[in-house]
């Protein structure tokens, strides 16, 4: 079922999975916290176990939110051709019939625009990501703006993300 996840590259699954490590590896010391400060008297003034409870949560949440990512993500590019725009494409665009007004982007997530900050990153759940995905290299599609206005959006060309290509575009912006 790899068409229902989302693409992550190696080096993100990598990066979560060293903080789902240390977070799990963490439990003990919050929890021995947790032990200590409730052990210091009343909890309804204990301003210490408030706050190791409070980090329990959110770290709990966090481990929450990254099992989840990875449950429900793959690096796996199996289906993914250059020419066509998918998640985990960089695209190059223009706008409205006007060629000297192009873009490029990577459609992705959260994770993938954190490890790309210099790439600007579309969710393909946005309005110019959902319209481009799918769309083949020369091919123009319409879709409204949150403004209401109509743009009209043409794939120059879609390739494949990978990080020595991000790597690329960041010099080459860069030097321009």
């Amino acid at each position: 079922m790899a068409e229902n996840k989302q693409y992550i590259t190696p080096e993100t699954k990598a990066k979560l999975e060293e903080e789902l490590n240390a977070l799990i590896a963490h439990r003990p010391v919050v929890a021995a916290e947790i032990n200590e400060r409730r052990e210091e008297g009343d909890l309804k003034e204990n301003a210490g176990y408030d706050a190791a409870r409070e980090m329990q949560d959110q770290e709990e949440a966090r481990i929450k939110q990254i099992s989840e990512i990875l449950a429900n993500s793959t690096t796996e590019r199996a289906g993914i051709e250059e020419g066509v725009a998918h998640v985990g494409s960089v695209v190059h665009v223009y706008y409205n019939g006007d060629q000297n007004e192009k873009e490029t982007f990577l459609i992705g997530t959260r994770a993938a625009a954190s490890e790309n900050p210099d790439l600007e990153t579309y969710s393909e759940q946005s309005p110019l990501g959902a319209t481009i995905l799918g769309a083949h290299e020369g091919e123009t599609r319409e879709y409204q703006a949150p403004n209401g206005a109509t743009i009209s959006v043409t794939l120059v060309s879609a390739e494949p993300y990978n990080s020595e290509k991000a790597a690329r575009l960041r010099e080459v912006k860069a030097d321009s």
